[in-house]
């Protein structure tokens, strides 16, 4: 059997302190009419953390524009989202 692995994504940010960090995109969606992203800190087949970045660029902007979702509330129903989303994927979750 042939399996081809699945490439993610990868998202560069640049930090307050103005360092580049990387992130690899797990999943994404669309909900209310903004996009989400579960994004991981780790490459691919390691273990790293996992992030919910919400889409907050206007519709001018040429270049998506993404903050981490910090609202308790948010981050709850966007879990369930991911997790159902990727309930076939070989992805192990742990809040």
């Amino acid at each position: 059997m042939n399996q081809e692995k699945e490439q993610k994504t990868k998202i560069s940010m640049t930090a307050d302190s103005g360092e580049s960090v990387d992130f690899y995109v797990l999943e994404e969606t669309r909900i209310g009419g903004t996009d989400y992203l579960l994004a991981t800190d780790a490459p691919e087949d390691e273990d790293g953390e996992c992030y919910i970045l919400k889409d907050v660029s206007g519709p001018q902007e040429s270049e998506a524009v993404y903050e981490f979702v910090e609202d308790d509330g948010e981050l709850d129903v966007l879990f369930a989202v991911f997790e159902k989303l990727l309930e076939d994927a070989d992805v192990e979750f742990q809040k």
